[in-house]
């Protein structure tokens, strides 16, 4: 069996996502939970960087929007937050698009918005062949 890319730091990021989540139940806007987190991050010694801005690049051109992941843990997993009553594929299609673009290899997404912590384990798409 294949070893969980990331476990550890998977493992600290949803038990600090579940502290939160536990403490303060869903209901509130999506920024309460941000700053809730950031404390639970620092608390655990999670390393972060919170709104960590990536540029794109279109084939060799650097794009003037930028984008911004709400949370960079560990240097290598993106946390994208949410506070809505459903997940819906667009939101997962936001988290694989900062991945695709980042080259980074896993991300969360992570939503407070319902009475159970919502997550999924999201993975960058794989690369088309060029026709």
């Amino acid at each position: 069996m294949a070893e969980l890319l990331y476990k550890e730091e998977s493992y600290a990021i949803i038990g600090a996502a579940l502290h939160v989540h536990d403490v303060l139940g869903c209901g509130f806007v999506e920024d309460i939970y941000h700053e809730a987190l950031a404390i639970e991050f620092a608390r655990r010694g999670i390393p972060f960087v919170h709104e960590k801005r990536f540029v794109v690049n279109y084939e060799g051109h650097l794009l003037k929007h930028d984008f911004y992941v709400d949370f960079l843990c560990y240097d290598s997993i993106a946390v994208e937050l949410k506070a809505v009553t459903e997940i819906l594929n667009v939101h997962k299609a936001q988290v694989i698009s900062y991945l695709a673009a980042s080259g980074l290899k896993l991300g969360y997404l992570i939503n407070f918005g319902e009475p159970e912590l919502s997550r999924m384990r999201l993975f960058p798409p794989y690369k088309r062949a060029k026709r």
